[in-house]
């Protein structure tokens, strides 16, 4: 077993054993425990009392982020020639359609979202095995089917992101980065859970949010008390 350093040993220090957090006090608190020399993560973890492997009870939705991921996000519009200008001008670093839909066939997915029009999804639809498991498979669920590809494109770049319980019942997502101010994370954090809790199925008994976990990379995680996710303060 490897040994604490000393930073991971102050961390653990600041942490107060068996403690839930407002998200507030999580998000400063974070931000002091972070060490890495790079700008770091934010994410959140969220389990939820549904069962997934029932249709009723799956929880899938998407949420614009009040401050943004973060993150660079490389857009990859699969679209015919009369809407790549619109995809070009909306800030899409690749756009075509034939051409990369070889690429992809080839092994190439070196991007975070793909969008593309309703037209195109004869063809999109064959990539389902390899786009699929990299959550990179466009979805009109999640607005990255559509003809208003323009405007899907720029909501991804401003930080709306799509999110799925997996099948452990579980909600990850990255929510902000740690050179965040305390206030920028809850406030993106809190959008998130929101959105969650709206997305209640009906089929649901019990409670709904069993725990909320909060970390940045290579960090402990810090628990969020459930009560108190609609109060960011």
């Amino acid at each position: 077993m490897s040994k604490l350093t000393k930073n991971q040993k102050t961390a653990d220090a600041r942490i107060e054993a068996g403690k839930s957090y407002k998200l507030i006090e999580a998000a400063k608190l974070l931000k002091e425990i972070s060490y890495t020399k790079f700008d770091a993560s934010v994410d959140l973890d969220v389990r939820l009392g549904v069962d997934p492997r029932k249709a009723n009870q799956m929880v899938r939705g998407v949420v614009t982020l009040p401050h943004g991921t973060g993150k660079t996000v490389r857009v990859l519009a699969l679209v015919t020639p009369d809407k790549e200008t619109e995809a070009k001008e909306a800030g899409a670093e690749y756009v075509g359609l034939d051409e990369y839909i070889d690429k992809i066939k080839g092994g190439w997915t070196d991007v975070d979202v793909i969008i593309c029009t309703p037209s195109v999804m004869a063809k999109v639809g064959s990539l389902g095995r390899i786009l699929g498991p990299r959550g990179l498979m466009p979805n009109p669920k999640t607005g990255t089917v559509t003809m208003d590809v323009g405007k899907a494109i720029k909501e991804v770049k401003a930080g709306k992101i799509d999110f799925k319980v997996d099948k452990f019942g579980i909600v990850h997502a990255s929510v902000a980065k740690v050179s965040f101010s305390p206030e920028a994370i809850a406030e993106n954090a809190k959008e998130l859970l929101d959105t969650i809790v709206k997305l209640k199925p009906q089929a649901t008994k019990g409670t709904y949010v069993k725990s909320v976990y909060i970390s940045s990379t290579m960090s402990r995680g810090l628990a969020i008390d459930p009560k108190a996710i609609n109060d960011a303060n």
